[in-house]
């Protein structure tokens, strides 16, 4: 263990203006809190806040943060309070240590949602200030070197699949190479210790066979380097096991086929020598295809730049050759950590009301603080953060030439918001590479998106079935969430408003603002919501506040009612009479679902039958489906049409059969396509020698529309039959 003042003293050796009493006096504090407190290993338990601290002096972090990481468990296991650490240490160590206190172990499997919950916590905190997710993987970092001492298997294993899955990839996304291979390497000797094994005999075998293979390998490169006149220092390594194996499992194939096992770094004065260099080894080695990337050009979210290539190299071997600067290595290695650079501010350091910083803040975080605005849950976040953070990117251009970074299998719609999320929201098309392509299209790297957009549009909840960026997800997830209430809260006015006509009494503010505390609600639109929902019934909101009136109950409908089997008040001529509810500017999907047993179209008569929690579903008065609800006449709604100027479409559904003929499908979708209706979808039920049975459903504009394509299709010979389908 680091004794204290060996601590201060290698803080000093790269910052002498450190505070070295406030650096003694948490030494000292930290000591005390833990008292008597041991690790699994035995030691002492202060032993491991001042090795995370000795880890972060590494990368030579300020005095604040490894005040930080001398504190970082006392809030959680022991006796100290926020309140005492910002008396001692000032208000910004205190919000440092509370942002990495561990409130609970993350658990991956057994308490998603305290998991998800916890993973949030920490990326706010880590949002407001990077060094504490600094703090938080040094941590790890050690745990991890520590993990063998912890006596039961199944906890050993949580901890390093907790490792792999969320603290390697956050390393490897603030570029802290050195903390993502330390982590993945101990975490996979414990969840694949075989597998890790067995690799590590073959690598051990391979040096044997040819242990001054590298060394060979490295003075020929050198050499040809030299020869063309670029000045370059190198090294070279095999690459680690756990790397090799996430090879051979992405790969699908053996040790034995993975011929690229060697990696070579070329280390040049500049970035014109990393060109230059690139062009002399392609030109005395012959590339392998596809293996080429340029990350100087377009640096990774983490700011990695280097160029990467892969050559049949020296005796035939194929190997991996890094190419950069040595400020793109400081960057490759140190991350974060090389980019933010924390002064004194003031007299004290640990006083100040906040670090300066150099350099810029990475646009992903910014993207993570969007999501928690736009998430309604902690799971849906850890969702939205997996898919930022552990997938695979790819990089696109707007027409003007800047660049995002998106999930592997993003699409327009996902660059649409990277850009800003007015574009998203009003998104209608996109030319990808000047070419028109569908919103669904997956986007390859180096695409050049240009979107389109329309002040009218807004966001389409079946977006969320194809966006693949967390960013994307969420908002179209707000949206939708708004919206349904809006649609719940217009469909409970409607709904109420008809009731109370009934009754002969009108819907008025008032009136339901005296009955919030029956229903135990905060506002009259969540009255109105509720109604909307099918959580309350008319009768029960119109009682509520008329508490003396008796209603007048409709009969319920027998199964021979056909013509009038809703029991709801008709006309003579048996058409919805005034109280009928209108049902125009209504979202399907929302607050209004179409039966799909009926496929009901304006121009029928509807009926409405009220779903606890999903609104409305509108059936014709005519299916079948609706005896099931003969008995519960409080959840039967009188419905009309009201579409006029309305360009909204309507899915109509016809059983046909017809001549099993080579003509037959193309007389049929050409007699749909000239009466103006759309095939949507299509089913072959039956086939026989000389007919086919299917069911076809068409795009119409209402059910007059469908009666004239049914008219235009019975005129034709191939067809034997055809009828709307009912059911």
């Amino acid at each position: 263990m680091m004794r204290q003042y060996e601590l201060v003293e290698r803080v000093r050796s790269y910052d002498p203006n450190a505070d070295e009493d406030a650096l003694n006096r948490a030494y000292v504090y930290a000591v005390q809190k833990h008292g008597a407190q041991l690790r699994a290993s035995g030691d002492p338990y202060f032993s491991h806040p001042v090795e995370v601290a000795g880890i972060l002096t590494h990368y030579k972090l300020d005095a604040s943060t490894i005040i930080t990481a001398l504190l970082h468990d006392t809030i959680e296991d022991t006796d100290a309070t926020y309140e005492e650490i910002r008396s001692l240490f000032g208000e910004h160590v205190a919000k440092m240590v509370d942002g990495v206190t561990k409130l609970t172990r993350l658990q991956l499997q057994s308490d998603h949602t305290k998991q998800a919950e916890n993973f949030r916590k920490l990326l706010l905190a880590m949002s407001e200030d990077i060094r504490i997710l600094l703090v938080k993987l040094a941590d790890r970092v050690h745990n991890m070197r520590t993990l063998h001492y912890i006596k039961k298997p199944e906890k050993r294993r949580r901890i390093a699949l907790e490792t792999i899955e969320i603290y390697a990839p956050l390393a490897e996304r603030i570029g802290i190479q050195e903390f993502k291979t330390e982590l993945e390497e101990n975490a996979f000797a414990e969840l694949h210790p075989d597998a890790r094994d067995s690799i590590m005999a073959r690598l051990r075998y391979l040096e044997e066979q040819g242990s001054s293979l590298i060394d060979r390998i490295m003075d020929r490169l050198r050499a040809t380097l030299k020869d063309s006149g670029v000045e370059a220092t190198l090294s070279g390594r095999e690459k680690t096991p756990y790397s090799i194996w996430r090879k051979m499992q992405r790969k699908d194939v053996a040790f034995e086929q993975l011929s690229d096992i060697m990696a070579f770094r070329v280390m040049v004065p500049s970035l014109e020598d990393c060109y230059r260099a690139l062009g002399v080894l392609h030109s005395a080695f012959p590339m392998v295809p596809g293996r080429f990337k340029d990350y100087i050009s377009t640096p990774k979210p983490n700011g990695y730049q280097s160029l990467h290539t892969g050559v049949i190299g020296p005796e035939q071997h194929r190997i991996e050759i890094q190419i950069r600067t040595q400020e793109m290595h400081g960057v490759a290695e140190m991350g974060v950590a090389a980019h933010w650079r924390y002064k004194q501010k003031g007299n004290s350091e640990t006083t100040a009301g906040g670090p300066q910083t150099e350099g810029k803040q990475y646009r992903w975080v910014r993207e993570l603080l969007e999501i928690l605005e736009h998430t309604n849950n902690p799971e849906e976040f850890l969702e939205h953060t997996k898919l930022e953070m552990y997938q695979d990117q790819v990089f696109c251009f707007t027409p003007k030439g800047d660049l995002y970074a998106l999930p592997r299998g993003a699409c327009p719609v996902d660059f649409a918001y990277a850009v800003h999320t007015q574009v998203g929201d009003t998104c209608v098309g996109a030319r990808v590479n000047g070419r028109m392509v569908p919103l669904r299209s997956e986007l390859s790297n180096g695409d050049q998106v240009e979107i389109i957009t329309s002040p009218k549009q807004t966001p389409n909840p079946e977006w969320e079935r194809f966006v693949a960026s967390g960013k994307a997800k969420a908002r179209i997830r707000r949206y939708v969430r708004n919206q349904q209430r809006d649609q719940h809260i217009d469909l409970g006015r409607k709904i109420l408003s008809q009731a109370f006509k009934a009754e002969g009494y009108d819907l008025t503010e008032k009136g339901l603002q005296g009955v919030l505390k029956k229903f135990k609600v905060d506002s009259t639109d969540d009255i109105l919501a509720e109604v909307g929902l099918g959580h309350l019934t008319a009768s029960e909101v119109v009682l509520a506040v008329y508490p003396g009136i008796r209603m007048a109950k409709a009969a319920p409908a027998t199964p021979d009612t056909v013509i009038n089997r809703s029991p709801v008040a008709r006309n003579k001529d048996g058409q919805p009479a005034r109280h009928a509810v209108p049902i125009k500017g209504l979202i399907p999907g929302m607050a209004l679902h179409y039966a799909r047993c009926c496929h009901p179209l304006p121009g029928d008569r509807i009926v409405g039958i009220v779903a606890t929690g999903r609104g409305v579903t509108i059936h014709t008065i005519d299916c079948d489906q609706l005896s099931q609800f003969s008995e519960q006449p409080e959840r039967w709604l009188d419905l009309a049409w009201d579409v006029d100027g309305s360009n909204h479409n309507y899915i109509g559904r016809v059983n046909l059969v017809v001549s099993n003929e080579p003509s037959s499908l193309g007389t049929l979708s050409t007699i749909i396509a000239k009466n103006m209706g759309n095939i949507t979808n299509l089913k072959v039920t039956n086939r026989t020698t000389d007919f086919y049975d299917m069911i076809v459903d068409i795009d119409v504009k209402d059910a007059k529309h469908l009666i004239n394509i049914i008219a235009a299709l019975r005129a034709a010979p191939e067809v034997n039959s055809v009828e709307r389908a009912r059911h």
